[in-house]
């Protein structure tokens, strides 16, 4: 459904060769809202969000108001809508997700209707984790011996996660032998490679002292 942009903050965007949509911060800053390019990052993300999602059911305008003249100074508690483009799940939390889908289904034959519409809203992608398990090492085979191990104790949660693949609708497994391991990575290197380049920087001015010198004996 699309959003009922109220104050009018739906902007066309040229990317190359296409035009898309937004629904841009400054111009509802315009609209009677003069403090929103300082709100906190975080907070802008969840502005755009209600901006973009408006229909006056799970998001209202007043929501958007109240995110948009927030006031750090304020005490007080107020509910808000968020939806995100994409679920990430790693499999000690993502399991039971699956698991309680599955239980949805079946209360639903149990109450006559059609198991087909429980599904996830949004595209979920579950990344399976490992057993952090070591049997065999120090061979060429050793990865697909372990490899081996791990799908055949686990073979219950594979295959029913394999179910859960086949069986719902935006919903995706992804291995851990392909991804190794992205719920943990997922921009380590970006942010490793930002804090050395700012410790550089400050060092070279003068204002961080440099790491000391490990020891040959350590």
């Amino acid at each position: 459904m699309p959003s009922l942009d109220t104050y009018k903050t739906r902007t066309p965007l040229s990317v190359g060769a296409e035009t898309v949509s937004i629904y841009s911060l400054p111009v509802l800053a315009k609209a009677g809202f003069p403090n929103v390019d300082r709100l906190p990052y975080s907070r802008k993300i969840l502005l755009e969000n209600l901006l973009r999602r408006e229909d006056n059911g799970f998001v209202k305008t007043a929501d958007i108001k109240a995110l948009a003249s927030w006031d750090p100074k304020t005490i007080g508690e107020k509910e808000l809508s968020f939806m995100p483009a994409r679920v990430l799940l790693q499999d000690f939390t993502g399991v039971p997700c699956v698991v309680d889908l599955a239980a949805m289904r079946d209360g639903i034959v149990a109450l006559g209707g059609d198991p087909q519409k429980v599904n996830p809203l949004q595209p979920v992608e579950l990344v399976i984790d490992h057993s952090v398990q070591v049997d065999h090492f120090g061979t060429m085979d050793a990865k697909d011996l372990n490899a081996d191990l791990e799908y055949h104790r686990n073979r219950e949660r594979y295959v029913f996660l394999r179910w859960g693949q086949t069986g719902f609708r935006n919903f995706r497994v992804v291995r851990r032998i392909a991804c190794r391991g992205p719920t943990r990575r997922v921009r380590a290197p970006v942010r490793s490679m930002s804090c050395r380049r700012a410790c550089s920087l400050r060092q070279a001015q003068g204002r961080l002292p440099s790491p000391p010198r490990r020891s040959s004996n350590m």
